[in-house]
């Protein structure tokens, strides 16, 4: 069984209150979900396939990233996600935006990499494949491909020279 903190709209944790995955999220509270956009040191974004099993299955994420674990601060689950779904180790990601949709609110973080390009680690029942793109192409990407334009929307606004190392 997985648990939750709860949160109000302005991400602060409802004392007394813990959520479980896979039930209902009272009206006007939130659970916390952290992303992680992977730029490499040479300007290409990671984007990973999500395994045909799955919600949105076949589509590409340009994210890493889930559930923030009971106690978890959005950083602390940022790093997490990353580590298990990729294989690469960020200890200090870069937040760059927050968004709230009825019941979630996410978090999203940049980490700027120089990891192995090929040194990816796929995480068995997540996801299935990998590869990297240019800013370009993964702007072009379309609905039927990408499961989420709000990615598209962070890389499009993100400063150059923000990393994470």
């Amino acid at each position: 069984m997985e648990l939750w903190d709860a949160y109000d709209r302005q991400l602060q944790k409802i004392e007394g209150l813990t959520l479980v995955r896979g039930e209902p999220v009272p009206a006007g509270t939130f659970h916390l979900v952290c992303d992680v956009i992977v730029r490499h040191t040479d300007g290409a974004y990671l984007l990973m396939q999500r395994d045909p099993r799955k919600h949105y299955g076949g589509l590409w994420e340009a994210t890493a990233g889930g559930s923030a674990l009971k106690g978890e601060t959005p950083i602390e689950c940022a790093v997490r996600e990353l580590r298990e779904e990729t294989g690469i180790v960020c200890s200090d990601p870069v937040e760059v935006g927050t968004v709230a949709d009825e019941s979630t609110i996410y978090v999203e973080f940049l980490c700027e990499t120089d990891w192995p390009k090929d040194r990816i680690a796929l995480q068995e029942g997540e996801t299935v494949a990998f590869r990297w793109v240019d800013r370009r192409t993964l702007l072009d990407m379309k609905r039927d491909e990408l499961i989420t334009e709000r990615m598209q929307r962070f890389i499009k606004e993100l400063s150059e020279g923000v990393s994470c190392k």
